[in-house]
């Protein structure tokens, strides 16, 4: 394998040089640049990346830890957080937790052995000692969609009170009566803030949320058909119900199903917290609340890279999700 000895010795140049103009760290001229570029490339030397990074405490890449890849929220914000890390020179290793706080763990110490230049977390432990502890070295971290008590990092997030104020107002105005929610973990920032724009856009319409209406999920399909079953067979179930996230809203519309009911003009209602790709696929259309998932993956990355090169982003980033109406809340 060519060595940057022969580099050196195919360009008629030192090493000293043939390192500047690979890393761009002092004066060549544009003529011996271009005898170097041409000398590397015929010989097909390639700079060891290790070595570099010791040098120059940069590796050029960064870490993601989401919580599951499976969901299509996490799939799309990691591609918008990638490019955004391409377009910046840096590149990005990907860790899936699985909603499981010693996998992050794990991941983390992984990727900071491997000398990651920074980190941009999806926690799944919303007191995670750990990532308090990492945060304090003064590792750059930026937290996305879910914060963490006590530790000092920017906050990327979606905003859902808006739009699920939005949402509200459509469904009273759609004549439903007996609202219910499948909430999301309530000691997670993301569940606990739907559950309660949800329940304080009811008061603010005179109506109160039944404790008999409210089911609790873990964010999982599973999680959300237990609870749509709980829904179901209470005295009185609701007659439309706001599911706090895609993959929970996949469960519901299973429960329903096995049992008959029928979801759209004509029965139940239903709307969705997270816009998957194939709502508008079904019959009936699912309503949903579309968050601003490329924008959040980009919006990351580049208050992470801010991090790192020494600035000081704000604190929370905050966007503003939109409602998307359609057949699973409208009456005849």
């Amino acid at each position: 394998m060519p060595t940057i000895h022969d580099a050196a010795a195919a360009a008629g140049v030192s090493t000293a040089t043939v390192s500047r103009v690979i890393n761009n760290t002092g004066p060549v001229s544009d003529a011996v640049r271009a005898r170097v570029e041409k000398a590397i490339a015929e010989i097909g030397y390639r700079p060891n990346a290790l070595a570099r990074s010791l040098r120059t405490e940069s590796t050029g890449t960064i870490g993601l830890i989401v919580s599951n890849i499976l969901n299509p929220f996490f799939t799309e914000l990691a591609r918008a957080a990638e490019d955004a890390a391409i377009d910046a020179g840096y590149t990005v290793v990907l860790g899936n937790s699985d909603e499981r706080a010693d996998k992050e763990n794990l991941y983390i110490r992984q990727l900071l052995e491997k000398r990651v230049d920074g980190l941009i977390l999806n926690p799944a432990d919303a007191a995670s000692n750990y990532i308090r502890e990492v945060a304090d070295r003064g590792v750059p971290i930026v937290l996305i969609d879910r914060s963490v008590a006590n530790v000092n990092a920017p906050l990327v997030t979606a905003d859902p009170a808006p739009a699920i104020t939005d949402l509200v107002a459509h469904l009273c105005a759609s004549g439903f009566t007996r609202p219910a929610i499948i909430s999301g973990p309530t000691t997670l920032k993301n569940g606990r803030d739907r559950f309660d724009a949800f329940s304080q856009a009811l008061r603010l319409k005179g109506m109160e949320l039944s404790p008999a209406r409210v089911a609790v999920g873990d964010f999982e399909r599973e999680s959300g058909y237990v609870a749509m079953t709980s829904l179901l067979e209470a005295d009185l179930a609701p007659d439309v119900v706001f599911v706090s996230n895609g993959r929970m809203t996949l469960g519901a519309l299973e429960a329903a199903r096995a049992r008959g009911v029928r979801i759209g003009p004509g029965g139940m209602g239903i709307a969705a917290y997270d816009d998957d790709p194939f709502y508008s696929l079904l019959t009936p259309s699912i309503t949903a609340i579309a968050q601003p998932t490329t924008e959040l993956g980009g919006a990351a990355m580049r208050t992470l890279l801010e991090l790192i090169q020494g600035g000081e982003p704000a604190r929370t980033h905050s966007l503003p999700a939109r409602l998307i109406v359609r057949e699973s809340t409208t009456t005849p």
